[in-house]
């Protein structure tokens, strides 16, 4: 690990809480830190929230944040569909298996966005909508981008529209691939879950826009212009969060046992990818 990280980047859930619970003494611990100069970014692949809906969340269990320090994997899928896919106009729109935070994120970057969570995707699939879909008079001509995230409401209707779409040219986009999502002490399907059955369908690998992907590194690298050198991942998750800080070249990785990933995954001198420390908890940087 860079012996002084300057910058501190970390997830929210499985570091420092789970599901509602904050982990005990998270606040003090990220006191500690700022304390000593560390600039701490929250970097979170989950996609549901947007940066102001995590703020209110970091607030609300008393960990003082801006929107500045946030970055999110709904964040970054908005900037790369308006500033770098940036197709032409009409079909530019975009088809979403996700939450209110993504499509927030997408109206912010100006992005036209149908499904999610409308209403008229709200229901199961019916016998019409089979032949609908298929001869294309179901969809909109002007989606471009089919972008899955974390859906909690994902039914076959929006999975046959995506489908739908996919086979007519769209380009395929995920949030990110978590296979899981913790809360509550428990794990439950994540974003990589919803992709899963388009993943399946297609043949092909979505373009993925949250960790462990360098497209989200460079964007955050980009907004915060920081020293890769000079900073640290600290992170649950052995295949998003560790790998993401390892293949970024950062100074550093600091796993925490409080989340996903355990010891075992990274023990052996076979495993591909290894923290640089791990510690059982977030507070035991207190000492």
């Amino acid at each position: 690990m860079a012996a002084s990280p300057q910058y501190l980047t970390g997830d929210g859930p499985g570091v420092l809480w789970s599901g509602d619970t904050l982990f005990e003494s998270t606040v003090e611990t990220l006191e500690m830190l700022r304390k000593k100069g560390k600039q701490i970014i929250f970097v979170t692949n989950n996609s549901t929230k947007s940066r102001a809906d995590y703020r209110k969340k970091l607030q609300a269990m008393g960990i003082p944040a801006t929107e500045d320090e946030i970055f999110g994997s709904a964040y970054s899928a908005a900037i790369y569909v308006s500033r770098i896919l940036s197709l032409p106009l009409p079909k530019n729109k975009v088809f979403v298996l996700g939450e209110a935070g993504l499509e927030h994120e997408l109206s912010t970057e100006g992005v036209r966005f149908t499904g999610g969570t409308s209403p008229a995707f709200a229901r199961g699939m019916t016998p019409a909508d089979f032949p609908a879909l298929a001869s294309g008079t179901a969809l909109d001509p002007d989606v471009g981008v089919v972008l899955c995230g974390l859906d909690f409401s994902v039914n076959y209707l929006k999975l046959a529209t995506a489908h739908a779409y996919l086979t007519r040219g769209a380009v395929f986009l995920a949030t990110n691939t978590d296979s899981t999502l913790p809360s509550a002490g428990a794990l439950f399907p994540g974003a990589g879950a919803v992709s899963a059955p388009l993943v399946r369908m297609t043949g092909t690998q979505p373009t993925v826009l949250g960790k462990p992907s360098a497209r989200m590194m460079d964007a955050v690298e980009g907004r915060f212009e920081f020293d890769r050198k000079r900073a640290c991942m600290v992170g649950d998750r052995l295949d998003t969060d560790i790998r993401w800080g390892v293949e970024s070249g950062l100074g550093g990785t600091l796993a925490v046992l409080t989340g996903v990933s355990r010891r075992e995954e990274w023990e052996g001198e076979d495993k591909e990818v290894k923290p640089g420390w791990f510690v059982d908890k977030l507070s035991d940087l207190l000492g």
